[in-house]
């Protein structure tokens, strides 16, 4: 991706971080539109950026043995920018609750249409790998509100035996500096496995989960997946939503769950948690 960095402050917190994306060749599908994960790819460079931009970089967290890791996310996606074009991006942190943060990027286009937005809930942990509490220095730096909300939580069914399963395992240049998957990979699994639902000879033809805007993606990223980690991708449609759940192939917790909705329009929406 390339980018032009425009820092934005609101006040003395500096609430804000925006920059220009043009979408690459590489970062299109076979449609010439921008993959759904790269909005997930766009939202944790501008949340890295901002925090470096500040003074948070990766040796400000090595020397303190502190660790961000994606929790949750909710991403509507509204319209779709083609190869070529240019995304004007924007981070903020909406809010801070003891050791998780929730941040909003926004994603507009050339005209200023608002192509996609999206709630990443961040969690923050020790060498440990244990959460732990938010350093008092972020909310003063960064601003945003004490949240009422909890972290965001997909409930889902057991996994229904018309389901259609993908199995695999991570490869390295699916993992990012922390070490594991990174968390808009999800995504890229997520739609394998959606499209393989499509296809599966026990399904009525219909037009694709990914097809088509508005869409909305709720996931929960229950556990880090590790490098050459062996997966299964279980997917199925329930009446509202395509479900899906990603577990060991030898079964054991889940590592990720995910629900997609096609129907209504959310254009706009969360603007409540802001």
């Amino acid at each position: 991706m390339t980018a032009r960095q425009e820092p934005i402050s609101a006040g003395e917190n500096h609430l804000e971080w925006q920059t220009t994306y043009r979408v690459r060749f590489d970062e299109a599908g076979p449609d010439g539109n921008l993959r759904t994960s790269g909005f997930m790819r766009y939202a944790q460079d501008l949340a890295w950026q901002h925090s470096a931009a500040l003074g948070f970089g990766r040796a400000w967290y090595a020397e303190r043995g502190l660790t961000w890791l994606v929790r949750a996310a909710e991403l509507v996606i509204s319209a779709e920018p083609e190869m070529g074009s240019l995304i004007t991006a924007r981070t903020e942190i909406v809010g801070m609750r003891r050791v998780f943060a929730r941040r909003r990027g926004e994603f507009l286009l050339a005209d200023g249409t608002l192509a996609a937005w999206v709630h990443t809930d961040w969690v923050l942990i020790d060498a440990r790998g244990a959460l732990t509490r938010i350093p008092a220095i972020f909310p003063d730096v960064f601003g945003g509100t004490d949240l009422t909300a909890s972290i965001g939580r997909i409930a889902l069914p057991p996994t229904p035996p018309v389901a259609v399963h993908r199995r695999f395992a991570v490869r390295p240049h699916e993992l990012d500096p922390m070490d594991h998957a990174n968390n808009a990979v999800y995504l890229d699994w997520l739609e394998e496995s959606l499209a393989d639902l499509q296809t599966s000879k026990n399904r009525t033809p219909e037009p694709p989960a990914t097809a088509g805007t508005p869409r909305r993606y709720e996931m929960e990223y229950v556990l880090a997946v590790e490098a050459g980690a062996e997966l299964d991708g279980a997917a199925w449609r329930d009446e509202v939503a395509f479900c899906y759940r990603l577990a060991g192939m030898d079964g054991g917790p889940d590592r990720f769950r995910a629900r997609v909705t096609t129907s209504a329009a959310h254009d706009g929406a969360g603007k409540e948690d802001r």
